[in-house]
């Protein structure tokens, strides 16, 4: 990671309760997991003001391959652009705006994805589970973030999920919990 990337994430930390940003620690993971998997094609749910997406964007970056990020809000999704083009990365980057289960499932239904990040509308995950299922790669990865923080609202998602006989689930011990799940 460069020190302009580097930069902008430890400034973004600051907004961290405003923009609902996920910890340092699970960004980091997510960026080693992408490039330790060599994933090329990832699916972000709730871009909100890119702190994640320049964790993703920065690893795929490593391993030559692109984020297509999705948010519901403009505002936000603008601060998202400029971070991403401030560091050089927007050429890793696609952005879509509006409801994610419905550019899902309008936009997006003929691509394939090596690992999908899950941390939008937390009563939804269980809808965005259903609609990514079918567009994960065997061998995939999906994460999902607030798994312990936002137990009650993501439980249906949890129990799908966890059920399922094509995925094997690990909740890992990262702030406000991460799922991970491989798709068998």
């Amino acid at each position: 990671m460069d020190s302009k990337t580097s930069a902008i994430l430890a400034d973004l930390e600051k907004t961290a309760e405003d923009f609902w940003n996920v910890s340092h620690q699970t960004g980091n993971f997510i960026s080693m997991l992408i490039k330790a998997t060599g994933a090329k094609n990832v699916l972000e749910l709730g871009t909100s003001n890119g702190y994640s997406g320049l964790w993703i964007a920065d690893a795929l970056q490593y391993t030559n391959g692109h984020l297509t990020t999705i948010e519901f809000w403009e505002k936000r999704q603008c601060l998202a652009r400029e971070y991403i083009n401030q560091c050089g990365l927007s050429d890793y980057v696609t952005f879509k705006i509006g409801q994610a289960y419905d550019i899902i499932t309008t936009e997006l239904t003929e691509e394939k994805y090596d690992l999908v990040f899950i941390d939008a509308n937390k009563q939804e995950y269980i809808k965005f589970f259903e609609a990514v299922h079918p567009l994960l790669k065997k061998g995939g990865i999906i994460l999902a973030d607030n798994i312990t923080s936002h137990a009650s609202k993501v439980k249906p998602f949890v129990d799908a999920i966890s059920n399922h006989k094509e995925y094997q689930v690990q909740v890992l011990d990262l702030p406000d919990g991460l799922l991970m799940a491989y798709k068998l």
